[in-house]
């Protein structure tokens, strides 16, 4: 990350590796869509929509590895005053709001037909709609002051003091009685679920994960431009 610290190093990185990210992107995405919905068998219980939980299960996952990011380039800003760290969070925290969006709305559209409706103050999902919030709240405060740098350590610290939602999120299927049910791929004696609906799941998370990658490097691209014409602006007057 060091080593990128400089936007124009960055920059002339993101030209070379980008192109190869998009492209790995829509490959694994149109393989992955392909295996969920024409290859994976319909589930024993739920049927087709069981198909639901190939977005659904890797939006969750990448939310909140996105949210992780956001606070360790929180970490970056304020102790090491890494130049890239608060930019590339400007282009992150959208994209982790995206993500959360898409794990609860998605989520919704699975528990009306298992659950019996669309929405229940359980603690995953009230945790996870905290989460999102915490997104909303990261790109407001980056936003709300005159000073760009003041509205970026702001930012950087919510990022920080938001992080201890990622454990009760992760383990409140476990700490509570709730309606969400438990983990059943990340485990310690292994996944719980057949391998048939396990590799397309995994595929469409890997794909999941190189969509963040690029959205994340085009927004910090675009960020690193727009802070070059606020400076040149500012210079001008």
């Amino acid at each position: 990350m060091h080593a990128l610290a400089n936007p124009a190093r960055f920059q002339r990185f993101s030209a070379r590796a980008l192109p190869w990210c998009a492209g790995v992107t829509a490959i694994l995405l149109l393989v992955g869509l392909y295996m969920a919905f024409f290859v994976a068998p319909p589930d024993y219980q739920q049927k087709e929509t069981v198909r639901i939980m190939f977005v659904h299960v890797p939006a969750a996952w990448w939310s909140m590895a996105g949210y992780a990011f956001l606070a360790a380039l929180g970490a970056a800003l304020l102790v090491w005053k890494h130049p890239l760290a608060a930019l590339m969070a400007r282009a992150a925290a959208p994209v982790g709001a995206a993500y959360a969006a898409t794990c609860l709305i998605t989520g919704s559209f699975w528990g009306r037909p298992m659950w019996g409706t669309w929405w229940v103050w359980d603690a995953r999902l009230t945790s996870m709609l905290v989460l999102f919030f915490l997104f909303l709240g990261h790109i407001a405060l980056s936003r709300a002051f005159d000073s760009p740098e003041r509205g970026d350590r702001a930012a950087a610290i919510l990022a920080l003091i938001g992080v201890i939602n990622l454990p009760i999120i992760k383990f409140s299927v476990d700490w509570w009685n709730t309606l969400h049910q438990p983990a059943s791929v990340v485990k310690l004696d292994g996944p719980a679920i057949h391998s048939s609906i396990l590799v397309p799941l995994l595929v469409m998370a890997v794909a999941f994960l190189m969509l963040f990658i690029t959205l994340v490097m085009m927004r910090t691209e675009t960020e690193i431009g727009r802070r070059r014409l606020e400076m040149a602006a500012l210079a001008a007057e």
